[in-house]
């Protein structure tokens, strides 16, 4: 049975580990993972249809304990005991529930003092006593509702009949149903370098790489701890010291060993095979893949991901917050021609290509891994626009954005400082280098996730 130290409005956790309001999903994740074997049961819980609009849970029912996610910051803003019998609770290192503490009334007045009188849900039949970032619920008998006067401390209970908790919220804020994360506190950020949004950069050429709105940790220095914001670019045609001055050491360096998508490149057969491979940085706080020639080391491709559930990569990444702007190729009744289509993460596929030509048959994209070929979620579409692969999910959302440097520079044209560049818009050819972006990670393992 877990033991965990309730903080109001802040986290709810032990010694070793704590679920913080505002900590990222995939951080959460981790918690669970390194408790395998304490932690049992668990099961994530989403939306497939929507994903946008219904929050991302997970759920350990034989811990009693639920973690309720914003499906748009895909951050942690309430946490849920459902069942107070699983597990051991304590404020300031005392114990108000427990196999030995019964949660009722009197000792939640003892641990936490005094608040507002409580509110009575008929439909429920419960009284919610509020704190500030904290709620408990009572299941009272109807034949009590009458007399409620004056909070849940006026009512008058049968000897020995005092209600007991049977749920408690724990959330930032007012109350639960306002209840929104917090932005991702400072203890969550590990040394780590984060993304407030990405801005695509293109001329009349293509696309010429990406402007980055970073926030990490500032220098120790201080007395306090406190957000340092930064400003960042990565061009096609960087090396990769270049990347690493900019972003810092990537989370992984992934090496392709094979490319599945050669087969779409002119006279594939007659290709002979590289000793050396393609390599990509992968960052997957700022949701970003950089893949780097391995002739050359200058950055040829960038794949902004978008991490919904659903998809073979959830959890690998934080979501890219990216936006790219491009000329339309269409005129519709409520967007004149002269309006750029505006792309995001939360963008749907059926509205982008309204207002665009891209190919007409994408190609399918089947994810799997090398040791593990069963990929539940199903295979997705990629679409190809000039410099540009989009990956749709069957539901209609991006999964992700892939940016070609669609003609490398040759290694003496880096020489000269060439800065010529041509736009492709065949499919074939910015397949060539594998559409599907560099595997670092894995996603969630030994997590039951249904939609």
């Amino acid at each position: 049975m877990l033991d965990l130290e309730v903080v109001p409005e802040r986290s709810l956790g032990c010694d070793n580990w704590e679920f913080i309001l505002g900590m990222h999903f995939s951080q959460a994740v981790a918690i669970i993972q390194s408790q395998v074997g304490i932690i049992k049961g668990v099961q994530v819980l989403y939306s497939d249809t929507t994903p946008l609009n219904v929050d991302i849970i997970i759920n350990l029912p034989q811990d009693g304990i639920r973690l309720i996610f914003d499906p748009v910051q895909q951050r942690l803003k309430a946490i849920e005991v459902f069942n107070m019998k699983l597990v051991k609770l304590k404020y300031y290192g005392l114990p108000f529930n427990s196999p030995e503490v019964v949660p009722s009334i009197e000792e939640i007045e003892h641990s936490f003092g005094a608040t507002h009188p409580g509110v009575y849900d008929a439909a429920k039949q419960l009284f919610a006593l509020h704190f500030r970032g904290l709620s408990f619920y009572f299941p009272v008998d109807s034949k009590l509702q009458p007399g409620y006067a004056h909070g849940l401390g006026s009512l008058h209970f049968p000897s020995g009949a005092s209600p007991i908790v049977s749920k408690m919220a724990l959330y930032c804020g007012g109350s639960v149903a306002e209840s929104r994360p917090p932005p991702l506190p400072l203890s969550c950020y590990n040394q780590q370098l984060y993304l407030e949004s990405a801005t695509v950069l293109r001329n009349s050429a293509g696309t010429r790489g990406l402007r980055l709105q970073l926030y990490t940790e500032g220098s120790p220095r201080a007395l306090e701890p406190r957000k340092q914001c930064l400003t960042r670019e990565v061009i096609f045609g960087d090396s990769c010291q270049d990347v690493a001055s900019n972003l810092g050491a990537p989370s992984r360096v992934f090496f392709k060993s094979e490319d599945k998508m050669k087969i779409h490149s002119p006279s594939a057969h007659r290709r002979v095979q590289s000793k050396r491979s393609d390599f990509f940085f992968n960052y997957f706080t700022l949701g970003i893949d950089i893949l780097f020639d391995a002739r050359t080391q200058r950055a040829k491709k960038i794949i902004l991901h978008t991490n919904y559930p659903g998809h073979y990569n959830f959890n690998m990444y934080h979501r890219c917050e990216f936006n790219l702007q491009l000329a339309p190729d269409k005129v519709t009744e409520d967007t004149p021609l002269d309006s750029p289509v505006s792309v995001s993460a939360y963008c749907k596929w059926d509205t982008i290509s309204a207002r665009l030509a891209p190919a007409e048959r994408p190609v399918v994209l089947h994810r799997a891994g090398s040791t593990n070929t069963a990929n539940v979620f199903g295979s997705t579409f990629c679409y190809g626009y000039q410099d540009i692969i989009f990956e749709v999910m069957p539901n209609n959302y991006i999964a992700s954005v892939t940016l070609y440097n669609p003609c490398p520079y040759s290694e003496s044209a880096y020489a000269i400082g060439s800065n010529a560049s041509s736009v492709s818009n065949s499919t074939r050819n910015l397949l060539q280098d594998g559409g599907g972006g560099g595997g670092g990670s894995k996603p969630i393992n030994n997590i039951r996730i249904s939609a």
